[in-house]
């Protein structure tokens, strides 16, 4: 009955204080670096278009440049 008991409080009674404060803490940085992974990869994509687009760009530039008269 003691056990059933334990699994309806919302904190183990047998778990470290100081194991609960780590587990926290690495949840929170996981969480932090699962924003900066998506936030990194929003600028990767925002950067890998630009490029696209800067390289169609200096195609389309080089391609005008070959039908000026010499």
């Amino acid at each position: 009955m003691a056990k059933a008991l334990i699994g309806h409080l919302s904190r183990d009674l047998r778990t470290p204080s100081h194991l609960m404060v780590e587990n926290s803490r690495l949840r929170a940085r996981v969480g932090e670096l699962e924003a900066l992974v998506i936030r990194l990869a929003e600028e990767n994509d925002r950067l890998s278009a630009a490029h696209r687009t800067d390289l169609l760009d200096l195609d389309n530039a080089a391609s005008v440049e070959d039908m000026q008269p010499a």
